[in-house]
């Protein structure tokens, strides 16, 4: 099994993080510090709730006024990056609020080893104004990092982030960042960039079909994002978007041999097999299965999964896929019934019911 993100924060991690505010704050007590971090609580606590707990004991044991807090962090964080070095961000995300100009310069700092997209969300919903034209700023930078960050901290919907329904209401705003962002030369800000109008679509389709309609053939870079924007709509098989990327055609298309898994056991692999078929090639495609899983309350949820989107130029294509049915954090299988089905550019072909039951492995004594 995969580590848990939360297990970053060792006991080597914190006491190296307690030496390094000690070298720029010489009465910094590394020892309580220490001790106070691993407390009774620790151990119950997930990664978001870690950082925070990172940042409050912070506070609490470099007892100085805010902004010389700052200085001192900011010449820290030079030594941590990624992810796990968050705790930064959400510093200045809990005390920093009433601070707007020390705050945000500090978030420069810390956004480019790491990314401050979860902390400047607090600054657009008390400063709105303010904190946009600082995203403006940033969309301009010759820094990607800081480019990056004028997109994704105003995503509508940022994942593990508080989402900002304004902007999943009406999001002229964020379209504003993203007009001067989606010719930018870094992938790393065009990622950003196409994920947040990914979220814009889940609220507003509309808009996002706009976009694609708009920018769609100018240059290929445009495309990828266009594409990738577009993958939600796509996966509920949206007409119009569909027909905008040439996944309107079916009618000539069939499915055959189709061969699955009646019965599958947890923390096995539903198996299952397929050939389509025409009298002409096949052409553009997307081609995808779903699941309708059943929940805990005896209803079925839906996940489309992609197998295949591009031109086929022969008659017929087989494919052989799997999907696991091993239980995760993130996912728990309900034995009884499902359903299988694949999808041709967004229309439903066939649809199977198989069973899951509970793995029946003879465990050796």
């Amino acid at each position: 099994m995969a580590e848990q993100l939360k297990n970053v924060y060792t006991k080597d991690y914190i006491k190296n993080l307690a030496f390094k505010i000690k070298e720029n704050y010489t009465d910094f007590d590394t020892s309580n510090f220490i001790n106070s971090i691993f407390n009774q609580s620790w151990e119950n606590l997930e990664l978001k709730a870690r950082m925070r707990h990172i940042a409050i004991t912070i506070h609490k044991y470099l007892a100085l006024p805010y902004c010389k807090q700052l200085e001192i962090l900011k010449a820290v964080s030079k030594d941590f990056f990624s992810f796990e070095a968050m705790f930064f961000q959400d510093f200045v995300e809990v005390y920093g609020l009433d601070d707007f100009d020390n705050s945000i310069k500090a978030l420069e700092v810390f956004t480019i080893d790491s990314s401050s997209e979860f902390a400047i969300r607090q600054f657009i919903l008390k400063y709105e104004d303010k904190t946009m034209r600082q995203m403006h700023k940033w969309s301009q930078s010759s820094n990607e990092h800081l480019r990056r960050l004028a997109s994704e901290g105003c995503r509508p919907r940022l994942p593990w982030a508080i989402a900002l329904a304004k902007y999943k209401k009406d999001p002229t705003k964020v379209l504003e960042i993203i007009e001067f962002l989606k010719s930018d030369t870094s992938l790393y800000v065009r990622k950003s960039v196409a994920n947040n109008l990914n979220d814009i679509s889940k609220d507003n389709p509309h808009l996002v079909i706009e976009f694609v309609k708009t920018n769609l053939g100018k240059t290929k870079e445009l495309d990828w994002i266009c594409k990738h924007s577009s993958r939600t709509l796509l996966k509920k098989g949206d007409k119009e978007i569909l027909k905008i990327f040439d996944f309107d055609k079916s009618a000539h298309l069939d499915i055959t041999n189709f061969s699955y898994d009646s019965l599958v056991n947890i923390d096995e692999n539903l198996t299952f097999s397929f050939e389509i078929i025409s009298n002409e090639n096949i052409g553009n495609v997307r081609i995808e299965y779903a699941i309708d899983y059943l929940k805990s309350n005896n209803t079925h949820n839906k996940k489309v999964f992609m197998i295949s989107q591009n031109e086929i130029k022969s008659a017929s294509k087989k494919f052989v896929k799997k999907q696991s049915f091993k239980n995760m954090t993130t996912r728990k299988h309900y034995l009884g019934k499902h359903f299988i089905s694949i999808l041709i550019n967004g229309e439903e072909f066939i649809k199977k019911e198989f069973l899951v039951d509970k793995t029946n492995k003879i465990i050796p004594s």
